[in-house]
């Protein structure tokens, strides 16, 4: 009782998220999920993940530094997520008990995501046997030949099947702990997180824009930054593609084939998704019905809206607002 009222404490029930490091564990692929989703905020301020990293010895080489554990590996026994990231021999064999760790989980529904050529480790416990699943395009070959019951495919940035999720390399495995922010908490929260990380909510295309290119430009501090932004912020115009590439001081032809380079994708379609995530932000932040919202986010057809999100977003904008707001 405070002054003479009853007060009722509510207790939020964090999601730990435990984060395996093997010996040979890949520094980039370990700090990426303890940074994304260490960082990440709901709009009241409160934190929605605890982080905790886990090792099957206190100490564990990482290369060029040595990492001290905190967790043994009870910890993926009272996680719910848990993430592998790239080790830098994937062909190595995992210890038997982090095999054992990992199964059990699985058994019990933990969700388990990979980073990189952590891949091979879910895959040596049998997680991946008759799923779709990626890795870095450059082991993805070893991958497939390794585990034939792996359907691997080498040309996305991550692939979500079922309670099992496998990114491709670097940055990708932020591409991945951003859209499983998405899903856990709604593209606003996990546009905030993009934010803080310097990095598109969304990147269009797949590993096959890169296999091409030694060291492929990105949209963020090149060229096409300044029309990227003024078609974020004109989303909603009927913009055409000669009035893109007016604006970029460009042909129509050099336009496309930048986007190509730069982004996996067209103007055009570029600007759709732009649309779409305006339209789940209004989604979750707002009753403005669907009609209303496909005007606001620059489509002329309620009809094609609909369909064009759910080509996106794989539901409809009712359902999105459902499962988001």
């Amino acid at each position: 009782m405070v002054g003479g009222k009853s007060v009722v404490a509510y207790v939020v029930a964090m999601h730990t998220i435990a984060v395996l490091a093997l010996d040979g564990v890949i520094g980039f692929d370990l700090t990426t999920p303890l940074e994304a989703f260490g960082r990440t905020r709901l709009p009241d301020g409160r934190s929605p993940y605890r982080l905790r990293v886990c090792a099957l010895s206190e100490e564990v080489d990482a290369g060029a530094f040595t990492i001290r554990a905190p967790y043994g590996l009870e910890a993926l026994d009272e996680a719910d997520t848990i993430i592998v990231p790239g080790v830098a021999a994937p062909g190595t064999p995992p210890p038997p008990e982090v095999i054992a760790g990992l199964r059990r989980a699985a058994e019990a529904g933990t969700r388990i995501a990979s980073i990189c050529a952590g891949a091979f480790v879910l895959a040596a416990a049998g997680l991946l046997d008759g799923r779709r699943a990626t890795t870095h395009w450059i082991a993805a070959e070893f991958l497939a030949a390794r585990y034939p019951a792996v359907e691997v495919d080498p040309d996305v940035l991550y692939v979500h099947d079922g309670q099992i999720l496998t990114s491709a390399g670097a940055a990708a495995g932020l591409d991945l702990c951003l859209y499983m922010i998405r899903c856990d908490h709604g593209s606003a929260v996990a546009a905030d997180a993009a934010r803080l990380s310097v990095m598109a909510l969304e990147r269009e295309g797949g590993q096959a824009q890169f296999i091409v290119h030694e060291q492929p430009p990105t949209p963020r501090g090149s060229l096409l930054e300044p029309v990227l932004r003024w078609m974020e912020d004109n989303s909603a115009r009927d913009l055409t593609l000669d009035e893109i590439a007016a604006h970029a001081g460009m042909s129509s032809r050099t336009l496309n084939r930048r986007f190509r380079e730069q982004t996996g994708t067209t103007p055009l379609q570029w600007l759709h998704r732009a649309r779409i995530r305006r339209a789940q932000h209004l989604l979750e932040t707002t009753t403005h019905p669907v009609d209303r919202i496909a005007m606001q986010v620059g489509f002329g057809s309620p009809t094609a809206f609909r369909d064009r999100f759910k080509r996106v977003a794989g539901l409809s904008p009712n359902a999105y607002r459902r499962a988001f707001r």
